[in-house]
């Protein structure tokens, strides 16, 4: 029997950040099995990535359904098969009800092309460059009820240059999501990362918070790869702030498909 951590990854375009998953877990950065991946669109060329990689594709095409419940419900039933442990939205360019979300609580984190709570929802890079923000990038969060609302655990800043458009923003973006996205899928594979009571928890048993869990509320990651001090933010039960400080390397990528990988050290 399979006994690894296993993943549902729903897509509905050219499948970037599943590549860079399933590269992940061919270079032994990721420790998961991925069971299936899922479009709304049968035309999606993340599909043919799948298919590539030998994993399980099903579609189910929102199209054939006339209500968004609908929709709903046939996803959860395909999903449900698989029994995963998490639920990777990738590209997956549908708002889950309600009731989906809440059946799958702490089981849904998704990856959105902005430093949130900045732009949720769509033509983030065109909006960033529009208000003449010096940074943008994108964020790793828990999905809830919210459209892009759901509480931040990474982020990746890629500053903004002179002569950036909406298309050279989104790559220099995009290029940075990969390594960022692996890294906190294993940590919640490790069962370091989760989502549990409306709040993220982050190493539950580190050594110095020894009075309980800690509380984390956002990592920032620069794209230089450059070790450089992350620090975490976390409250003790009794609500007295602490910090830890860790040491981060982010290796840079070697091409546009292959994930980097974080590493660090208390």
């Amino acid at each position: 029997m399979n006994t690894k951590f296993r993943l549902v990854i729903l897509i509905s375009g050219r499948g970037s950040n599943l590549q860079a998953i399933i590269n992940a877990t061919r270079n032994g950065q990721l420790d998961v099995d991925i069971a299936t991946v899922i479009s709304n669109r049968p035309d999606a060329a993340g599909l043919s990535i799948a298919q590539s990689a030998g994993i399980d594709t099903q579609v189910i095409d929102h199209k054939r359904f006339p209500k968004r419940s609908d929709f709903d419900q046939a996803l959860k039933q395909s999903i449900e098969q698989f029994a995963p442990d998490l639920i990777v939205l990738a590209g997956f360019m549908r708002i889950l009800g309600h009731e989906f979300v809440n059946h799958f609580k702490g089981k849904l984190i998704n990856i959105h092309p902005s430093l949130l709570p900045k732009y949720p929802g769509l033509d983030t890079h065109q909006r960033a460059i529009d208000n003449a923000d010096a940074e943008h990038g994108a964020s790793i969060h828990f999905v809830n009820n919210e459209l892009d609302g759901g509480p931040v655990v990474l982020q990746v800043k890629v500053d903004v240059l002179a002569n950036d458009n909406a298309k050279s923003l989104a790559e220099r973006v995009l290029l940075q999501e990969h390594a960022l996205y692996c890294q906190a899928i294993q940590w919640v594979a490790e069962k370091r990362l989760k989502f549990e009571n409306d709040k993220i928890w982050f190493d539950v048993d580190m050594e110095n918070l020894t009075l309980g869990q800690a509380n984390l509320f956002a990592f920032v990651l620069n794209q230089s790869g450059e070790t450089q001090d992350l620090i975490l933010r976390v409250q003790t039960p009794d609500f007295r702030p602490n910090e830890c400080v860790y040491r981060l390397k982010v290796e840079p990528h070697t091409d546009d498909s292959l994930s980097g990988k974080a590493t660090y050290e208390r």
